[in-house]
């Protein structure tokens, strides 16, 4: 709009001086032509032209002076509005010259490199720019000078004046000369993605030990989902059986045309029985054709994981091992067997066990083995433990209820099996303890007596506890401990759907805060990061035990009412907004006030997806912050907006 103003501004410059020519040349004629001696008439026609054209070019050339005026007036209110978008906006924008110097910045981009406006309008984009990502700008410089592009799209890392590096999204055009098309300037809008960069470093480098530890304990996963259409395998699964990464993906019965013969029945068998509910997990040991034609043993185990309403299976995930190795010594050891008798069996399943924690023990329950692994994890030498009853030496609890793991000799009808615990704890003589995954198997001679116990056991404790910050990580915020949006939205779809199965009612809560955006502009976000892990707090001890609570992002918060009846929402989120409220939260010395508006969405039978309940309390909490924040408002019953026919409001985050 400017420059078309100026265009305007500039015509209306040259016809003024041609409008005051020609009546210039009017007046003239008038003057002049009395000198030619013509008639009385003819000269009072001239005079008359003359006025006529006089008075013409004297009102064009006030309606052009008046275009000029109003011209001038919007540019500069074009001016203002620019500049105002640019000072009040978010996010950082520059203005740079073709020779890559800053010639405006507004304080977002000035604050995000930590330089006053006036150093960073004295710098070229090349100097705070990473040494790294120089030629990204440089490139994208030349060609927007050679017209070859007309806007740009690209993210760089820029230098802190402390010298730290920082990650930013810029996007922006060429400013052009209207006639000529010649580039003058740039204009760039920059946005600070340092801290999404960095969670996607941690997420990366977590899959990588995730993969890493897979990939060096030889185990393969298959992930089997049928919304996506299939079944995935992991790069260590498809290598087991010689197949490049990706190339068995897709069809889900694949895999069984892949098992040998002789093997599929029993397979088919076990994989029916666990998907009709009939055992707590699938587990089989097998042979799989490798891509080169031989055959792979394999030890499968999986479990299924979500199924719809009607029972069938949507999702399972499973771990494949290659034991070729072991079924191959199984082999030869079932020789060595039947020759050597209960002592042969017994090396058979010792050997098998290398390199785990193994204690053996006759039929009385006595320790008659344990290797040097045993005596490091149980904490007892084997010259003390060798005659001593098993309970003297390995005493395993389960890890969850804390119960003793009974490990006893099978009653005479019961069939001799492998029993497997991989969430078992051992209990040692001083009390420390440690968590183990364990295999307890008899020891049956040739006569099919029973003539002892072989107990393998692995320290299991790094992998538990691995396995253990990975969920608590993947469930919670990092910055204030309460469930993160992710888990937080699977637990309210547990709620939706048990409100659909079983009836009853909870309350849902948005909580936006106010005012926060000025702690976080005066402190900065270490004061902002503080306050929020006072309101997680705050929180916290204003709701029940049974009540849930969530960081949506930012300055959003999530609360389920499980306890107390429907009435009870408005006086527990009024509790909520006195607790922020009236905390006294103060950052360098200075103290700041916050406040926060609620908005109330109930959760039922009939009240729709999870996003849509989300959605009627965020434009709740809307309402209460235009009825003047600080207070509490309710979203419409759904019955009512489905009569009147509003659908509800999109999801938006209040500011």
């Amino acid at each position: 709009m400017a420059w078309l103003s100026w265009k305007g501004l500039r015509a209306g410059k040259r016809a003024v001086p041609v409008l005051m020519a020609a009546g210039l040349v009017a007046l003239t004629a008038s003057v002049l032509l009395p000198a030619l001696e013509l008639g009385t008439d003819a000269l009072k026609i001239c005079l008359q032209i003359s006025v006529a054209v006089t008075a013409v070019t004297l009102f064009v050339s006030a309606l052009f002076i008046r275009k000029i005026i109003d011209d001038r007036r919007q540019i500069a209110e074009s001016e203002q509005r620019f500049r105002r978008a640019m000072e009040d906006s978010a996010i950082g924008v520059a203005i740079v010259g073709l020779d890559g110097r800053v010639v405006q910045a507004n304080p977002a981009f000035a604050d995000m490199l930590g330089y006053t406006r006036a150093e960073i309008e004295a710098l070229t984009f090349f100097q705070i720019t990473h040494p790294d990502d120089l030629q990204i700008g440089r490139e994208t410089m030349t060609s927007l000078k050679e017209g070859k592009i007309h806007s740009f799209h690209f993210e760089k890392r820029y230098l802190r004046k402390d010298g730290t590096p920082v990650w930013a999204q810029l996007a922006g055009s060429v400013i052009r000369e209207e006639e000529t098309g010649r580039p003058l300037y740039l204009v760039s809008q920059i946005e600070d993605i340092d801290a999404r960069k960095q969670a996607e470093a941690r997420i990366a480098e977590a899959e990588d030990r995730w993969n890493f530890a897979l990939t060096s304990a030889g185990q393969g996963i298959w992930s089997l989902d049928m919304r996506r259409g299939g079944t995935t395998y992991s790069e260590t699964w498809v290598k087991m059986l010689g197949y490049a990464d990706g190339e068995l993906d897709g069809d889900p019965d694949r895999w069984l045309t892949m098992i040998h013969p002789d093997d599929q029945e029993r397979v088919a068998e076990a994989d029916r029985a666990h998907l009709a509910g009939e055992t707590p997990f699938f587990e089989a040991e097998f042979r799989m054709r490798h891509k080169d034609g031989r055959w792979v043993w394999i030890l499968d185990r999986g479990k299924a994981i979500e199924r719809d309403g009607g029972g069938r299976l949507i999702r399972a995930i499973g771990s494949l091992t290659d034991i070729t190795e072991r079924k191959e010594a199984e082999a030869r050891l079932m020789v060595s067997a039947a020759m050597l008798a209960d002592e042969k069996e017994r090396l058979r399943v010792t050997l098998q066990s290398i390199g785990d924690a193994v204690i053996c023990t006759d039929a009385a329950n006595r320790i008659t083995f344990m290797n040097p692994v045993a005596e490091k994890l149980t904490g007892v030498e084997v010259g003390e433990a060798l005659g001593k009853q098993l309970g003297h030496v390995y005493w395993a609890v389960d890890e969850e209820s804390g119960q003793k793991i009974a490990l006893s000799r099978p009653s005479t009808s019961e069939r001799p099996h492998c029993d497997q615990n991989t969430r078992a704890v051992l209990v040692r003589r001083d009390d420390t303890r440690c968590s183990i995954r364990q295999v307890v198997s008899p020891i049956m001679n040739d006569r099919h007596e029973f003539c002892g116990l072989v107990i393998v056991f692995q320290d299991f404790s790094d992998a538990r506890a691995l396995q253990r910050q990975l969920a608590y990580a993947a469930a919670h915020d990092a910055l204030t401990g309460l469930a993160n949006r992710s888990s937080f939205i699977r637990i309210m779809e547990d709620l939706v759907d048990q409100c659909r199965l079983n009836g009853g009612e909870h309350q849902f809560m948005f909580v936006d805060l106010d005012h926060f955006k000025a702690v976080n502009d005066t402190g900065g976000h270490a004061a902002g990061d503080a306050l929020l892990k006072r309101v997680a707090d705050a929180l916290r001890n204003v709701l029940g035990p049974e009540d849930i609570v969530a960081r949506l992002g930012g300055d959003e918060f999530a609360v389920v009412l499980k306890s107390g009846a429907a009435a009870h929402g408005p006086i527990a989120a009024r509790s909520i907004i006195d607790a922020i409220g009236n905390l006294d939260f103060s950052w360098d010395g200075r103290p700041h006030s916050i406040g926060a508006s609620i908005g109330l969405a109930p959760i039922r039978a009939g009240c729709g997806e999870v996003d849509e309940i989300i959605a009627r309390a965020d434009a709740a909490c809307y309402a209460a912050k235009a009825a003047g924040r600080g207070c509490v408002s309710a979203a419409p019953d759904e019955d009512e907006i489905s009569k009147v026919g509003v659908p509800p409001p999109p999801l938006a985050a209040a500011s």
